[in-house]
C-alpha cells in the first residue's frame, strides 16, 4: 500500500511531523551515476519557503543516500535514503486533535484507522512527496542515459491561463520565476493573484502540464497498465491533484474523427499529436504530453464550519504555515512521477523481447 511502480519500485515511510520522509527504490540498474548534488536541487524545486508565495514552513530537506551507491554508480541493490525534518511546529495543530478539517483526510483516514495524526496532517502531508522527488530524480537521470526529458510548467492558476499549445512557449524559462510558469507576463499575473488569495486568508488551484520528449515508441501494456492509464494513477496519487487528460483530453470531444485522427506520413511519423504520443495505450514515438488539476489547498487561514470526532458542530480556525496555491511546489513532483512511471515501463518492456 506504500510501494510505487511495478519494477522501477519506491516504498515510502515517515510523516509531516515525525523524525524523517523516507524511502526505498528497488530495481534500479546497476552503473546509473548517480548526481547527488542534481537529486538535491530537485528536492530544493519542491522545497517549502523558497518564495514569498509559497508556505513559510522553513527546511533544509537535505537528502541523505544510505545505500545502492557506491563510487558515485548505483550498483543494482536497494537505494535507501531518508530527509529528516527540522523545523516542526506541531502545537499549531493542538486545537484540530478533536476537529475533522474540511476537505482533508482527516475524518477518512480516523473512519478507516481509529487513529489519526493530527500533527500536519501525518502521513496524509504533502510533504510525504518528498520521497518521490528523490525517486523521481533517480529516474530521470536513468532517463537522461536514453535520451528522454521531462518538463512540467504551471499552466492556469484560477481563471489565469496560457494556450494549451505547449509549443507556443520557450519551457527553459519555467524556472525563472515563482510560480513556474514559462510566460513571465502571465506569471505575474499568477503571482499578483496568489498573493491577494494568500492575504485574505484564502487558497486557489490551477494546472500544471507536463511534456515528456524523446520518449521511444512501444512503452505501455495493450490492456492492463496502459501507459495513460498509468501515468493517470500516478498523476492522481498526488495530494490535492482532481484530474488528469492527456493528449487534446475533454477538448478532443468537440471535434471529428476526421480532425482527431493523426495522420502516419513516411519515415513512420505522425502529421499531427492529437494522441499525445500514446496509442492503445502504449507511446508511439512523439512528446507526450498532459495536464493535472490541482484543487484550491483544504487549509484556509479562516474560520471554517467543522464538526468534532463526536459529531458535534464546532468551528477550525487554522493556524500554521500553509501554501495559498500549490502548484509551484507541486511542479517538480509531477515531473517525479512521470519519471518514475516512464522509467518503470522501459524496464518493463525489455522484458517483453526475448
Amino acid at each position: 500500500m506504500n510501494t510505487f511502480g511495478q519494477i522501477f519500485r519506491l516504498t515510502t515511510f515517515g510523516e509531516s511531523h515525525g523524525e524523517a520522509i523516507g524511502g526505498v527504490v528497488d530495481g534500479m540498474p546497476a552503473g546509473i551515476e548517480i548526481d547527488v548534488d542534481f537529486i538535491q536541487q530537485e528536492l530544493n524545486r519542491r522545497r517549502p519557503g523558497q518564495s514569498a508565495i509559497t508556505t513559510s514552513r522553513k527546511e533544509p530537506d537535505q537528502v541523505e543516500l544510505l545505500s545502492g551507491v557506491f563510487e558515485g554508480r548505483s550498483t543494482g541493490c536497494p537505494i535507501g535514503f531518508i530527509v529528516r525534518n527540522q523545523n516542526q511546529h506541531s502545537s499549531d495543530y493542538d486545537n484540530m486533535r478533536q476537529l475533522f478539517r474540511p476537505s482533508h483526510a482527516d475524518y477518512t483516514y480516523y473512519y478507516k484507522y481509529g487513529t489519526r495524526d493530527h500533527r500536519g496532517g501525518g502521513r496524509s502531508s504533502a510533504r510525504i512527496t518528498i520521497s518521490r522527488c528523490v525517486a523521481g530524480a533517480l529516474a530521470k537521470l536513468a532517463l537522461r542515459q536514453l535520451g528522454i526529458s521531462i518538463q512540467a510548467y504551471t499552466s492556469q492558476v484560477g481563471d489565469i491561463a496560457l494556450e494549451r499549445d505547449y509549443h507556443l512557449y520557450d519551457l527553459s524559462k519555467t524556472e525563472t520565476n515563482a510560480v513556474r510558469c514559462p510566460d513571465a507576463e502571465k506569471a505575474a499575473q499568477m503571482i499578483e493573484q496568489i498573493e491577494r488569495v494568500k492575504a485574505e486568508g484564502d487558497t486557489i488551484g490551477g494546472v500544471i502540464t507536463c511534456v515528456v520528449k524523446g520518449c521511444p515508441p512501444g512503452l505501455g501494456e495493450p490492456e492492463a497498465h496502459k501507459l495513460h492509464a498509468d501515468l493517470g494513477a500516478a498523476m492522481l496519487s498526488i495530494n490535492a491533484v482532481k484530474g488528469f487528460e492527456y493528449g487534446e483530453g475533454f477538448a478532443g470531444v468537440c471535434q471529428r474523427g476526421s480532425e482527431q485522427n493523426d495522420i502516419f506520413l513516411p519515415g513512420i511519423t505522425t502529421k499531427t499529436n492529437h494522441s499525445g504520443g500514446i496509442q492503445g495505450g502504449i507511446s508511439n514515438g512523439q512528446d507526450i504530453y498532459f495536464r493535472v488539476a490541482f484543487k484550491p489547498v483544504a487549509t484556509l487561514l479562516k474560520p471554517q464550519d467543522t464538526v468534532d470526532i463526536n459529531g458535534q458542530a464546532t468551528t477550525l480556525t487554522a493556524r500554521g504555515r500553509h501554501d495559498p496555491c500549490v502548484l509551484p511546489r507541486a511542479v517538480p513532483v509531477v515531473e517525479a512521477m512521470t519519471a518514475m512511471t516512464i522509467f518503470d515501463h522501459y524496464l518493463l518492456n525489455k522484458t517483453a523481447k526475448m
